[in-house]
């Protein structure tokens, strides 16, 4: 069967969404070189269309353990940044796999982050703006402001958020989750101390600086309820300045 190179890309694009990486891989290996395939009256694929097979393949050989193959298509090609998290986490995950593999075990925080410092990410698949496991400061000053207002946000604005954030919503919710089980373990961590003798008020503040939720152990250091239901926090395009 002969396909134009916009079917291809749209095909590769469904079945990527879908993690059918098996049926991906099969129809891949149905395309002509260099894409497939067209007619009389078609010349070259277009960069959003040849994107969407490299980054097809690009999940093929990670899926397959092409290790080597993955990393020479991410870097022989210049994405674009909404292919940016996908490619930036098949990259890391690589490499920690190579490295785990390679060590029998797995690997903790520490050494995930010594791997990442030794195969810093590609500029083909960053544009630069420092990242915090794959989180740009940007969407991470996002999530910061929301949880601030609302750490418990409902799933309509988990979907929000990830749109505004360029996340996934597993990860937005992910993202909260670790937050608020991190302020709960550092309030536990300042009122032990605070029973055992430490200084009178005396507590952790989380990483970010923000404070604790509510159900906090720590009676001095609550977070205010949440506001009513007819005062939610901003809307998302008042706190992102404008991002879309």
């Amino acid at each position: 069967m002969i396909f134009t190179a916009e079917q291809v890309a749209c095909v590769c694009e469904v079945l990527l969404q879908s993690g059918c990486m098996d049926r991906l891989a099969g129809f891949l290996r149905t395309l002509l070189p260099p894409l497939s395939l067209a007619s009389s009256s078609f010349s070259s694929p277009r960069p959003g269309e040849l994107e969407s097979v490299l980054k097809a393949k690009a999940a093929v050989a990670f899926h397959q353990g092409r290790f080597s193959d993955l990393y020479t298509l991410l870097e022989g090609f210049p994405f674009s940044p909404q292919s940016h998290p996908l490619l930036q986490q098949l990259w890391l995950r690589a490499h920690y796999t190579e490295t785990e593999k390679q060590r029998g075990r797995p690997l903790g925080a520490v050494g995930k982050y010594r791997i990442r410092r030794k195969f810093p990410l590609p500029h083909t698949i960053w544009d630069g703006e420092e990242t915090s496991y794959c989180f740009k400061e940007k969407s991470r000053s996002i999530l910061r402001d929301w949880y601030r207002h609302k750490p418990y946000p409902s799933t309509r604005e988990k979907r929000e958020l990830a749109a505004v954030t360029s996340l996934t919503t597993t990860q937005v919710s992910n993202w909260f989750k670790n937050r608020r089980q991190r302020d709960r373990n550092t309030d536990v961590n300042g009122f032990q101390i605070s029973c055992s003798g430490g200084t009178s008020g005396e507590v952790f503040a989380s990483s970010d600086n923000d404070f604790s939720p509510p159900g906090s152990p720590h009676p001095l250091h609550h977070r205010p309820s949440p506001p009513p239901l007819s005062h939610p926090p901003p809307p998302l395009r008042h706190m992102c300045g404008g991002l879309h």
